[in-house]
This record gives C-alpha cells, sequence and structure tokens, in this order.
C-alpha cells in the first residue's frame, strides 16, 4: 500500500512539473503589441484587435487612444509604441523626421468626414450659421487633427474673428462630442464616425470638403515594432478585407 501512495506522489508530482512548465511556456510565448491611436478609431481598433486575437490568442494588446499629436509626442518622448495610427497626414511625418517610423511600413488606412452636431431644434444649417452660437467645442487644433480641420475651415470661409472667445477647446475629438452630447456646449465638430455615438444630439450640417484638407488617417509601424512578427501579421491584417469591412461597418471611408 505503502508503494501505491508512493508512486501516486510521484506521478502527481511529475503531472504538476509539467503543469507548470507548460504554464511557463504559454506566458513567455505570449507577445504584447503596443496601439497608438487616434480616439475616433478607438471603437474599430478595439474591435479588429478582438478579431485578431480570436485567432492569435497569446497576443495581448496594450492601448493609447487619444489625439494624434498628444499621442504623437507621448511616443517622440519615448512612450512604448509599435504602431501609431493617425488622424492626419501631419503627426505621421513628423515621427518620420525623427525616425522614429519604419518609412517602408506605412499606409493609409481609412478616411473620415467632419461634421457640426447639436440638438434638433439648434438652428444651423451650414457652416456660417455658427456665428450666432455662443459655446462650441473643437479639439484643440494644436493636437487634435478634428480640431486643425475645423480651424482651417473656419479660415477659409472667413469666419474665424467671428468666432473668437466663442469655442471651448476639447482633449479630443471624443471629448467634444461629449461636450455637445451633455449640453456643456451648443454644438461640437467632431467626425461623422464618432456622431453616430451621440444619444441627445444628430449631425446639423456636413463641412463643405473644400474648406478643408480631406481627412486621412494614416497608420505604420515603429522601427521597434517592424522588429517584431506579431505586429507585422497584425499590421497585415488592418490591411485585409476582414479589416475594412469592420472600418465600413464603423462608418469610416475606404477610398
Amino acid at each position: 500500500m505503502k508503494n501505491i501512495f508512493k508512486n501516486l506522489f510521484w506521478v502527481l508530482a511529475i503531472l504538476m512539473l509539467f503543469t507548470m512548465s507548460a504554464l511557463a511556456a504559454e506566458k513567455k510565448q505570449a507577445v504584447d503589441i503596443n496601439i497608438s491611436a487616434a480616439a475616433s478609431m478607438k471603437d474599430a481598433v478595439t474591435e479588429l484587435e478582438n478579431n485578431f486575437t480570436a485567432k492569435n490568442p497569446a497576443v495581448n494588446f496594450q492601448n493609447n487612444f487619444g489625439a494624434s499629436g498628444a499621442i504623437a509626442k507621448q511616443i517622440e518622448n519615448g512612450a512604448r509604441a509599435d504602431l501609431f495610427i493617425s488622424a492626419n497626414l501631419q503627426w505621421m511625418d513628423y515621427l518620420k523626421e525623427k525616425k522614429i517610423m519604419d518609412e517602408k511600413n506605412i499606409s493609409t488606412f481609412a478616411f473620415n468626414t467632419l461634421v457640426f452636431v447639436g440638438k434638433s431644434d439648434l438652428k444651423v444649417k451650414k457652416l456660417e450659421d455658427i456665428i450666432g452660437l455662443d459655446k462650441i467645442a473643437i479639439g484643440s487644433p494644436k493636437s487634435v487633427p478634428a480640431g486643425e480641420y475645423a480651424e482651417k475651415a473656419f479660415q477659409k470661409a472667413g469666419i474665424d474673428k467671428k468666432l473668437e472667445n466663442k469655442l471651448v477647446m476639447a482633449k479630443d475629438v471624443r471629448a467634444c462630442l461629449m461636450y455637445a452630447d451633455t449640453g456643456e456646449v451648443q454644438g461640437a465638430f467632431v467626425y461623422n464616425t464618432d456622431a453616430a455615438m451621440a444619444k441627445n444630439v444628430k449631425v446639423l450640417f456636413t463641412v463643405d470638403q473644400d474648406l478643408y484638407p480631406r481627412v486621412t488617417y494614416p497608420m505604420g509601424l515603429t522601427l521597434g515594432g517592424s522588429k517584431k512578427a506579431e505586429v507585422a501579421a497584425f499590421y497585415k491584417f488592418l490591411k485585409s478585407d476582414e479589416a475594412k469591412k469592420v472600418l465600413a461597418k464603423h462608418g469610416f471611408v475606404l477610398k
């Protein structure tokens, strides 16, 4: 009987050792992919990550969503980033000039449209009508591309001086939407994809495309990210037909 218990003990010990070794190996194989992306991309990118991890369970995504300019500065100052998605070309070019991006792995991800949202009873149908409002939210133009696009539209339409002291600056485009949705401002300039998530406001007009550069989302790998096989695989996945369907579902324009 003693031999039976002794043998059972050793069998259990060996099984436990194998289990611990397997868990350690699995943990060792897990790979973190650090994503830095424009706030307006949060929902679409999160869904794409979930789709990717369903087929690649060893991959863990670490996300940093926010204003493109703020994120680019963070990356410049050493924040971990394998893949960067900007809401304009400027901040991608900024990191290219800093020799942080792998220029061979940069491409256009999607496009968007700038719109103005507000309560349905607001008497605003075109850009010039906002002159009569008191509080309008835009993303801070120095770091938020949506705000920069809006600012360029004001300037080209010749109404920028008339909007002085009426603009409320937000940290990113999602904050703009929140300000309008909660009634802190009368209206806000956001992307069409963000407007779809509003609960209390709707799109009152689309900003004439002739007034500002087209909203373009470039995506690219950093020099460090380009050396990781899993990051390269995810970058390839983001250019797939499956990824394009997800982007279209979220309202992004692909051409």
